[in-house]
């Protein structure tokens, strides 16, 4: 078991400054670990709910009688399986003193951020977990990381077909038992289809019209596909950011696999050497570095942007805050050098600073604010968001 440090730290601080705490990620990417991780370090009573397990379903079948005499933590898991909860966490969450706090986990859908929100507004902090990171494995086991993805029982299998064979079966179950209980009641076949396709334009510009050909259904169809794995935290949406200037710029999404092993099992690649010999090999490193850096600078989706003209000027990731805007280029080589779509980056937007994250060893400057970063060091040389 990995202790994953940083994310029982940021979950501490968030209970001592809401009632409710919701952890969502997608399914198997270790929120129940962490809630009991997380319950170690608790030093007062915690209790915990199953809400899979018939029991622990059956006991709170009047959840009011269930829960309003616990003290401490009470931690309820697959919260999605019993919505009738979330009005009853308002009343309790609403007593004076605080006499005890709600750690609810539930896979992300958009029913479960809805209910949620609508019933706790005010009370409810969430934290978005992800897989491992390259913070909780170390920098040595970076490539093992991006090869078999941050899913935990993917990441610890003991050799990498066994990771592979396990990320196949997530694959499996996710598209013919989590899907249609978010609401698509297409077929597996044509889903898996999607997914697949999905990967094969990793890194890339979303064109619905093209995806709705290759599918035969409207456009507005394979849109209602993508939001529904976007929301179910499997594919990340990185949305392009506008600048008011005369080039004409790019205006639809670029896309990715959120996790990289399961870009690489959807994709057949399960060594080093496939991966390294594949012509997505570029798109997933940048996919990993990107999440990675995400998670470490600790930036909010809604703060995270991509950059490109129909001249060729991009960015790969514009990260923007109030008034600070970081740039961050992934270049899958020991050697980067600075290039003019780099210096527009810089004036165009205004960038307070420019990364550009290599393959090397080193951390060097390339001219004024833009420097290059080795990823190996990454943690060292980039600091988390003012």
């Amino acid at each position: 078991m990995i202790p994953r440090i940083e994310e029982i730290r940021l979950l501490l601080d968030l209970l001592t400054r809401f009632p409710v705490v919701g952890i969502v990620g997608a399914r198997q990417v270790g929120k129940t670990t962490l809630a009991h991780l997380l319950a170690e370090r608790i030093h007062e009573p915690t209790t915990f709910f199953d809400l899979e397990n018939p029991e622990d379903l059956a006991r709170v079948q009047d959840p009011m009688l269930a829960l309003k005499t616990l003290k401490g933590v009470v931690i309820l898991d697959e919260i999605q399986r019993t919505p009738n909860l979330f009005s009853v966490l308002r009343v309790l969450a609403d007593r004076p003193g605080t006499p005890c706090r709600f750690l609810v986990l539930g896979s992300a859908s958009p029913d479960l951020l809805r209910q949620s929100s609508e019933s706790l507004a005010g009370r409810i902090a969430y934290h978005h977990l992800g897989g491992l990171t390259v913070r909780d494995v170390g920098t040595e086991e970076s490539n093992k990381l991006w090869r078999r993805g941050g899913m935990p029982r993917s990441f610890l299998a003991p050799n990498d077909t066994a990771s592979q064979e396990w990320r196949k079966n997530f694959i499996r179950t996710f598209i013919e038992r989590d899907l249609p209980q978010l609401g698509i009641t297409v077929g597996a076949t044509t889903l898996r289809r999607f997914w697949t396709m999905t990967a094969h334009y990793h890194g890339q510009i979303w064109n619905a019209s093209e995806f709705a050909r290759s599918f035969g259904l409207a456009d507005t169809t394979v849109r209602h596909y993508l939001d529904v794995f976007n929301s179910a935290l499997v594919v990340r949406l990185l949305l392009p950011w506008y600048e008011n200037i005369k080039k004409r710029q790019i205006k639809s999404p670029k896309i990715y696999i959120r996790d990289s092993g399961m870009l690489h099992g959807l994709l057949n690649l399960t060594s080093q050497d496939d991966l390294e010999s594949h012509p997505k090999v570029g798109a997933s490193w940048e996919g990993y570095v990107i999440d990675q850096i995400v998670r470490h600078i600790r930036a909010d989706e809604e703060e995270c942007f991509f950059w490109s003209t129909y001249s060729g000027a991009e960015l790969d990731l514009l990260v923007v805050r109030g008034s600070e805007k970081r740039g961050y280029e992934i270049k899958r080589t020991t050697s980067p050098k600075q290039t003019a779509s780099m210096r527009s980056s810089i004036e165009t937007l205004g960038l307070s600073s420019l990364d550009v994250i290599h393959a090397g060893d080193t951390t060097f400057p390339l001219a004024g604010n833009i420097r290059a970063v080795s990823f190996s060091r990454f943690l060292e040389d980039i600091g988390p968001l003012s």
